[in-house]
């Protein structure tokens, strides 16, 4: 029926749920399980997953890397929680803020073979959703009559490859905001298909779209864009490359909602406290369970082409911003460098992006 959700709005749906402390039933491929974030995770509810069935906790590789924890599969590591198990001790395992003060977090016992499906989409969903990686998750017989009789979310992952695209970007608004680098600027929103969060495109002057324009993808930094954070060079890039268009009379700048490398500003600043501890930017990602760069520049491509771009000439000094263009159907006319903001505080930063980044500083 026309009232009915979709899968991508049932996934929307189900991201909200994690983020309360709600869980949610998955199914795939004619298994189901119960799932819930560690990170909202609370006693009464760990207490009555436990009545159905023994749980076990889905962590990325990365964490279970850290935790020395063997995962036997490149997607996730399954580990099996002691009968004693509490609240606090899912959320060791998950988070690792303590993990130096507490370093003996194991033995851990982790699942080998079966369906793992259901545990790395659960590892999925909670990413989306901006929690730590980690669910637990729970073998149930009947997951649409568990959903049904708990008023649960009930989410069906068979065959719902492209669940995990943002979907249609729309654009629900526009308007002239005249700015100090030029008066002529105007402000457009653009919204994802999927409920995430929406991204904007800062167009300068009336450029040609028959031309390669003067664009830059810049993902959001609240800590440098607004805070003026010394620990990155995001301030003076974004600043840097909205004068440039101003000087050239014309440009666009995509700003993406894809806080901390795509993780979301609480993950951030847990990356962050890792930093103060002695890990680099890389290792701390990876100590949280997420890859080096979570991004999904896609995006900054779909607007490109939503608004009549083809050709850029792209300000970055990430070559990976340069390949995802190219293999979406934008144009890189030329690589613009884009190299300001350095200062003794974000040293060792900017050199670790070179170094395991590849960012060409």
């Amino acid at each position: 029926m026309p009232l009915q959700p979709d899968p991508k709005e049932l996934a929307a749906r189900a991201r909200a749920d994690l983020r309360v402390g709600l869980a949610v039933v998955l199914g795939l491929d004619g298994a189901a399980a119960l799932v819930a974030a560690a990170e909202t995770l609370t006693a009464d509810r760990l207490a009555a997953m436990r009545t159905i069935a023994p749980p076990h906790l889905a962590i990325t590789p990365r964490r279970a890397e850290t935790l020395k924890a063997r995962a036997y599969s490149d997607n996730v590591a399954r580990v099996t929680l002691p009968d004693d198990a509490g609240v606090d001790w899912v959320r060791n395992i998950a988070d690792p803020a303590d993990d130096l003060m507490m370093p003996l977090k194991g033995p851990l016992a982790t699942l080998r073979g079966g369906a793992e499906g259901i545990a790395h989409a659960a590892l999925r969903l909670a990413k989306s959703a901006h929690l730590l990686p980690a669910a637990l998750v729970v073998p149930v017989e009947d997951g649409p009559a568990l959903a049904a009789a708990n008023g649960l979310t009930w989410l069906d992952l068979t065959g719902a490859d492209t669940l995990w695209q943002t979907g249609t970007l729309t654009e629900v608004s526009a308007a002239r905001v005249p700015m100090e680098v030029s008066r002529a600027g105007r402000l457009h929103i653009f919204r994802p298909g999927d409920g995430g969060e929406e991204h904007y495109a800062v167009e300068i002057g009336r450029p040609d779209r028959a031309e390669p324009v003067l664009a830059r993808l810049h993902s959001a930094c609240f800590t440098g864009d607004v805070l003026g954070s010394l620990k990155c060079d995001c301030g003076p890039q974004l600043h840097a490359a909205l004068a440039a268009m101003g000087d050239a009379g014309a440009g666009v700048l995509l700003y993406l909602n894809q806080e901390g490398r795509g993780i979301g500003l609480a993950n951030k600043m847990r990356a962050y406290s890792l930093q103060d501890q002695g890990f680099d930017t890389v290792e701390a990602n990876h100590r949280l369970g997420f890859e080096d760069d979570e991004r999904d520049f896609r995006t900054g491509s779909e607007i490109l082409k939503a608004m009549g771009f083809h050709s850029v000439r792209l300000m970055t000094n990430n070559p990976r911003k340069v390949a995802m263009m190219m293999a979406n159907g934008i144009e890189v006319a030329e690589r613009v460098p884009l190299k300001v903001g350095e200062s003794d505080e974000n040293r060792a930063y900017l050199a670790t992006k070179a170094a395991k980044s590849g960012h060409l500083l």
